[in-house]
């Protein structure tokens, strides 16, 4: 990153973050419905990753481009996300109702509902999912598989952001800007 320049108060790291936390408040914002946040993740990943080639990340910019991109197939990647939540809530309810096995099944649900999660968010940081999220969460799971370790970074990154969202509720609502950072990151770090 250029040093500070003549008079400028913060250094371009200082404003980088500042962008981060606007973008991720905007996110939150744009969440709230929750159809749109698969929408809003990948739009908030698209406009940080614009941050890298020049472009500014303002809010702005971020409300601008997801006006131009809420479509059918961003609703429907958005109903998607609260069933499988749903799903994987009623497996883990059924796991502990006492059933034969319930602990290892829980365990499986638990696994299989981490790499939807994992596979989602991936989808959400690709370049594809601002116009076709089935090529974006086809060559996201193949990125799931083969890195790894970026996958955990994934995981990582979402239980930073539900903790500190746990620990101090207002943080909720920035708490999807430095994830969408993460998720760009990790996704940037495949390249």
């Amino acid at each position: 990153m250029p040093a500070r320049e003549a008079g400028e108060v913060f250094g371009p790291r200082m404003t980088l973050f500042a962008d981060v936390l606007s973008v991720g408040l905007a996110t939150a914002v744009a969440c709230l419905p929750l159809l749109t946040a698969p929408a809003a993740l990948s739009t908030a990943c698209a406009v940080l990753r614009g941050a890298g080639e020049g472009r500014p990340a303002t809010a702005g910019r971020y409300f601008a481009l997801l006006r131009r991109r809420l479509r059918t197939g961003d609703l429907a990647a958005g109903a998607l996300a609260p069933i499988g939540v749903l799903l994987l809530a009623a497996d883990l309810a059924l796991a502990r109702a006492g059933l034969p096995g319930g602990p290892a099944y829980a365990v499986v649900a638990a696994a299989v509902g981490a790499c939807a999660v994992v596979a989602g968010l991936r989808a959400c940081a690709r370049p594809e999912s601002l116009t076709d999220w089935r090529k974006a969460l086809r060559r996201a799971a193949r990125d799931a598989v083969r890195d790894v370790g970026g996958s955990g970074l994934v995981l990582l990154a979402v239980a930073t952001a539900a903790l500190c969202a746990w620990m101090l509720v207002p943080l909720a609502f920035l708490a999807p800007g430095p994830l969408a950072l993460a998720l760009t990151a990790v996704d940037a770090r495949r390249e």
